[in-house]
């Protein structure tokens, strides 16, 4: 069953996002009435009824054309700290500016795109009003490190996380592990629940597997520079890897002119065997995927990445941390293998398998190829969305 009338939806997120763009799209699309409050400035392309750009945890610094993680490691390292710390001050004035665009607009729908800061700003502007008493809905949307790495990360972080789960009427998580610890925070189990991609869903009209597998020991690591991914025992894992491959040859997205990653290419002599690509648009980074055979996902906080999902459509073995979340898809030694993020011996060692073992390479695109239709592919997906709502 499907709901037919078109509904007025009120998303509060990082319009920069891609992830988040690809999901209100499909409503858009739908023919729903779409409004915006972003917390970073950003240019809308999408032709949404109107945007807001509502600042909180000193967001409105950022420039409109600068993307989520695009910053050094360092930065976002020291950003993340002071934001889990210090932004949750900000919360009460963001939520003001909110709930007054939530009075003009009166949406039939809230759908906070993830707790931290959206689903916080969200749930202070309803006013923890229960449901009977007001005229929307609220959802709230899960990522995979909002309660592994921000909720306990703070005394106030962890008191409006727990504020945006009890205020929610609904909760959208991309992982099955995220909705037991979501429970675990306050939010009430009696209410609905949907677990799917953060972005809707592969589509499989771009993300692909190549004409021919590919044969060369190629490795793609498109997670970027962010404050959760080890990137700095990924590039130590990578002599250890050559040692035993000399011709395997590494592609990184997101790490153009990146000072710590030139710098560790320089100090581990690796220059050679490594590709820095920048931050690749999302019309285009299916073809990279296709050139990879193994992607890598070195994570010590995760849900379901994106680009797990979108580099197992196009072909690629995947190789990534072991997390609760990431066995939801990958059995070790079936369609992909895990590692300890935190161990350079340990990724190399599952790199060097992966490279030395075509059968399991070729037994694992198949199994991949139906774990995406059958569970991430977004038109599937997004009817089942459309029932949630």
């Amino acid at each position: 069953m499907t709901y037919n009338r078109n509904m007025k939806i009120l998303f509060v997120v990082d319009a920069r996002s891609p992830i988040a763009l690809n999901w209100i799209r499909h409503f858009i699309e739908r023919g729903d009435e779409i409004f915006i409050a972003s917390t970073f400035p950003a240019f809308m392309e999408l032709p949404v009824k109107r945007m807001e750009t509502i600042p909180v945890a000193f967001s409105g610094f950022k420039k409109a054309t600068q993307r989520p993680g695009a910053a050094s490691a360092r930065t976002l390292r020291l950003r993340t700290v002071i934001r889990q710390w210090l932004g949750p001050l900000t919360i009460p004035r963001a939520a003001r500016q909110l709930r007054a665009f939530i009075d003009e607009i009166q949406p039939d729908i809230i759908h906070a795109m993830r707790i931290p800061y959206e689903g916080m700003i969200a749930a202070s502007a309803i006013g923890g009003r229960d449901a009977s008493s007001r005229d929307h809905r609220f959802i709230v949307s899960t990522w995979g490190n909002d309660f592994t790495l921000h909720a306990p990360s703070s005394p106030l972080m962890g008191y409006y996380t727990r504020k945006a789960l009890q205020a929610a009427d609904a909760l959208h998580s991309d992982c099955h592990r995220d909705i037991r610890l979501a429970i675990g925070w306050g939010f009430d189990s009696s209410k609905p629940t949907l677990v799917a991609p953060g972005n809707g869903g592969i589509r499989t009209d771009i993300f692909y597997p190549p004409a021919k597998p590919v044969e060369e020991p190629i490795i793609l690591n498109p997670r970027g520079f962010r404050s959760y991914v080890r990137n700095d025992m990924f590039f130590k894992s990578i002599p250890l890897v050559l040692a035993k491959n000399p011709n395997a040859k590494f592609i990184c997205t997101g790490m153009a002119g990146e000072e710590q990653a030139i710098k560790r290419i320089g100090e581990l002599e690796i220059g050679d065997s490594v590709e820095l690509l920048g931050l690749i648009p999302s019309s285009q980074i299916a073809d990279v995927y296709r050139r990879a055979q193994i992607l890598v996902s070195p994570s010590i906080h995760d849900g379901t990445p994106n680009t797990l999902l979108e580099g197992m459509a196009c072909g690629c073995f995947p190789v990534a941390g072991d997390l609760e979340s990431i066995r939801e898809w990958i059995t070790p030694n079936e369609n992909g293998l895990l590692f300890d993020a935190n161990d350079p011996q340990s990724i190399a060692s599952a790199l060097i398998q992966a490279i030395e073992n075509k059968s399991l390479r070729e037994r694992s695109a198949g199994m991949n190829q139906e774990i995406i239709l059958e569970r991430a592919e977004y038109e599937r997906n997004m009817r089942r969305a459309n029932e949630f709502y």
